[in-house]
């Protein structure tokens, strides 16, 4: 029988997402059912799956046969570029083609690798995600109030969050607004995408991003983006549904033009978008931080190699 003592890095958790947690390789169906049994106790009471735990809560945690260890090699260890860092929470530089978690194909992402580097932490959890290809700013929670805090503000959308996107073509610089609704749908082979469709389509949601103009080059417009919604995919197919895609973007982009900037002189080969400014209030101290993570050395390279438009 073993008996645990809740500490700061489950407050406030769960009771079954403590346990399922904690017993890596058993399914979720036999968690649930040692609480529904009784068999879980929490301070020598019955429990249960929704029951927050507190500082202090003794759970007791009956024996389980835990799955055979899969042969799959662990995440190596790896630390990212930190932009800010206090005993609340991490704010990581992103490079591109690292997934921020692991699932869908993908072994390992930023959170595995972290946990591998800092085996002493007791607590890190993403506190949101970017998609794989996108670079930038990345907040990861050291505490799970933290953690929910800083979620809170970003449902809210209290978080000043800016993307820098590279689309072709030139932007109007009249559309600042678009208010597309998004379907989100599997392909066939199971793959995720997203489409954009006429307001009313079963199972749409609405998604309004921002746009404005930062720079403009020959045959392309570097654009600020902020998202109202946080729709999944939602900066790249609202672009590329104003006929402006991102540059490089492999799902929802124009593949002649990414076969040949990936040629060019450059030789650029990842999607242009990359969440450069972040702003939020300190979980702790409510301070209001702002962060910037300045484009990657790729993204200027290739910025370097575009003519002013004429």
């Amino acid at each position: 029988m073993l008996r645990l003592t809740v500490d700061e890095g489950a407050q406030g958790q769960r009771l079954d997402n403590f346990l399922i947690r904690l017993l890596k390789g058993v399914p979720k169906t036999h968690v649930y059912r040692v609480i529904r049994s009784g068999e879980v106790r929490v301070n020598k009471g019955r429990a249960s799956a929704d029951t927050r735990l507190e500082i202090g809560d003794v759970v007791r945690v009956p024996p389980v046969r835990v799955a055979e260890r899969s042969s799959a090699v662990p995440a190596p260890a790896r630390e990212f570029p930190v932009v800010y860092e206090d005993e609340h929470l991490i704010a990581v530089n992103k490079p591109a083609g690292v997934a921020v978690h692991g699932g869908s194909g993908v072994s390992f992402g930023v959170i595995e690798q972290l946990r591998r580097a800092r085996p002493q932490a007791k607590f890190l959890e993403l506190v949101h995600r970017l998609d794989k290809e996108t670079s930038g700013l990345l907040l990861i929670a050291k505490k799970r109030a933290a953690l929910t805090a800083l979620q809170d503000q970003l449902r809210a959308r209290e978080t000043g969050k800016v993307y820098a996107a590279l689309v072709s073509g030139e932007w109007p610089a009249s559309r600042k607004v678009i208010d597309v609704p998004l379907h989100k749908f599997l392909t066939g082979e199971g793959e995720r995408r997203v489409r954009a469709v006429e307001p009313g389509h079963d199972e749409a949601k609405r998604s309004i991003t921002l746009v404005k103009i930062a720079r403009r080059y020959a045959g392309f417009t570097l654009l600020d983006v902020t998202i109202k919604t946080g729709r999944t995919h939602q900066i790249r197919v609202h672009l590329t549904h104003e006929g402006h895609p991102i540059v490089g973007d492999d799902k929802y982009g124009d593949f002649a033009l990414n076969k040949a900037v990936a040629r060019g002189a450059a030789r650029f080969e990842r999607m242009f978008l990359h969440a450069k400014q972040l702003r939020f209030q300190h979980p702790a101290s409510g301070e209001v931080i702002q962060l910037e993570a300045p484009l990657p050395p790729e993204c200027e390279a290739f910025l370097a190699t575009l003519s002013a438009p004429t």
